[in-house]
Parts: structure tokens; sequence; C-alpha cells
């Protein structure tokens, strides 16, 4: 097969992204940019501005508005079409629902992969998909504004991998290897996994305990805190058998100990904003893992409680 059939064949792999927030969105866009064949599932409102003025992308080089295929779920339910690949990129507490919102998408071969934050997820859907997920995280800094996607530097790595460590299927990763960003195929996708958690919990924990950015804890002689908050929780990763690596390691310090950044956590955004937040699938679970395994995690724990205080104090 000639380099332009096999580019052919590549983009007309269908693919289901459900949600077009920050990671859908640029990911999305990167793909349709591709020529690859991509569709949208979103939510009815959601649905109803995309289809009316286009999925709008900006980034630091970049500001640009695709009309794009768009699908909801009750319209997806109707007229059901089964995809080749679905990603899910929403929030880790959109899951439950678009677990059954995808069903009609989802075929015998139709493999899945979620970018979402924590390890239930993966669970979750090979519970209801068994044999029919892999793995995957990525690495970008985004956020939607006034309705457009926004990547926030140039940033853009997506990583996948079977959640066994055989190969990703070729179809596949030919299909996600576009210009815009860089696609990573790894065997030991489990650990990469462990190490997102790690992190995003540790920024987490850092951000919101403090209630403050990197900086601003560095100048207040929050570092050995920091330390000790990023050990405690890679003890946990330890204890279950995915140590975080050396390099991993070093690039949390760095982020989260860094003089003058003005670095937070999303999970930190949402919550300031008053916004629904990842708390306890991020952290929660986490908190839960530890437990499980028999170890310590006193500053986690004391994060949780100032979190889900906050939480009860907004119920009626």
């Amino acid at each position: 097969m000639t380099e332009a059939a096999d580019s052919a064949a590549d983009a007309d792999l269908s693919i289901l992204i459900a949600g077009a927030g920050a990671t859908g969105g640029a990911f999305g866009t990167y793909l349709l940019e591709a020529g690859r064949d991509v569709t949208f599932l979103l939510r009815q409102a959601r649905a109803a501005k995309v289809r009316e003025e286009g999925l709008r992308f900006t980034a630091p080089d970049a500001d640009r508005t695709n009309k794009v295929e768009v699908i909801t779920a009750e319209e997806l339910s109707a007229a059901p079409q089964t995809f080749d690949l679905v990603i899910v990129a929403v929030k880790a507490n959109g899951l439950d629902s678009v677990i059954d919102d995808i069903a009609p998408a989802v075929g015998e071969q139709t493999l899945i992969i979620p970018f979402l934050n924590g390890m239930a997820q993966i669970e979750k859907l090979e519970n209801r998909y068994p044999g029919q997920v892999l793995g995957g995280f990525v690495k970008i800094v985004g956020t939607i504004r006034d309705g457009a996607v926004v990547q926030l530097t140039n940033m853009a790595v997506m990583t996948i991998g079977d959640l066994q460590g055989a190969d990703v299927p070729t179809p596949i990763s030919a299909a996600l290897d576009v210009p815009g960003f860089k696609l990573q195929t790894v065997a030991g996708i489990i650990d990469g996994l462990w190490e997102k958690w790690t992190f995003i919990a540790a920024a987490g924990v850092v951000t919101c305990l403090f209630r403050a950015p990197v900086g601003a804890i560095m100048e207040a002689g929050g570092r050995s805190h920091v330390h000790t908050i990023v050990d405690e929780l890679e003890a946990v990763a330890a204890a279950a058998g995915h140590p975080v690596s050396e390099a991993s390691h070093a690039m949390t310090l760095k982020m989260l100990t860094e003089d003058g950044s003005a670095f937070t956590s999303s999970l930190y955004r949402d919550v300031t904003a008053g916004l629904p937040s990842e708390t306890e699938h991020i952290l929660g679970d986490l908190a839960a893992k530890a437990e499980e395994l028999g170890v310590a995690t006193p500053l986690l724990d004391l994060t949780l409680v100032q979190l889900r205080a906050g939480e009860a104090q907004k119920r009626p």
C-alpha cells in the first residue's frame, strides 16, 4: 500500500469524541484538521452552540474555527451508529452518564480510550466494555473560555497503551499520529496512569491545602511541606506496585516548588470558582487506596476534610 493510501485508510477510521472541553476539543481539532473522521458527542446545549457557531480553537500560535460533526446522546440512541474508536474526554464526574451515552456507538470491534483523571474510570469502563478499553492520558494546559477551546501553552502530548502490555493496534496509533501534538505509545501504560494520578493528586493537595499558587506557597515557606506531600502520595503508588520514576518525581517537585510560579491545579481552579470538582475522583479514591494498602496519608486526609467541609456548606 502506498503512503497516500495508508493516510487515506487512517482518515477513514471513525472516531467519536465524548466531550469538547479543553482536552477533547483541542485533540479533536488537531485530528479533524489532519483529515480524520471525527464526530463530537455533546450535551444538547453545547451541541446547539457548536452546530451554529462551529468549534473555535485558540492556542499560543492559533485562532481558528472549524465546522465539526456533532451528535447528542439522544440522537445516537435514536439512530445507533458504531465507531472504530471512542475517546472519552469528560470530567471524571461525568463518566457514569457517558458510559451509557456511548453504548450505541460501541460495536464488537470498537476500542475505547478514556482521558480522565484517576484510575477508577478504567475499572468502570472495563466492567461495561471488557477487552475494549485502552489506557491513555494527556498532557495539555487548557480551558474553555466563552465557548472556545483554549490551549494555554504549546505542550500537547497524548500517551496511549494496551492495559495488558500488548502493542496498540496499528490503525489506532496511525490515526492518532497527527500534527499539533506528540503521540506516544507505551507498554507500561498502567505505570504511566499511576504517575499522572500521583502528580495531579500532589498538585491538588498542595494548591488546595494552602489555597494559593505554587509561587506564593514557596514565598510563604512551604517548600519542605510540598516535599512531604509528594513523598506521602508517591508512597501509595509504590505500595500499589507502581513506583514513580525518578524522572517523574523530579518533574513533580520542579513544578510544585518553582519560585514565582503561577501554577495551580485544575482541582484548585474548580474549587475556588465554585464549579463541580473531581475531589473524590482524584483525592478520595487515592485516600481509599492508601487505606486499603495500609499507607498513612495525613496531609491528603486533611485536604479531603477541608474540601468536603466546603462542599457540605454549599448544601441547603
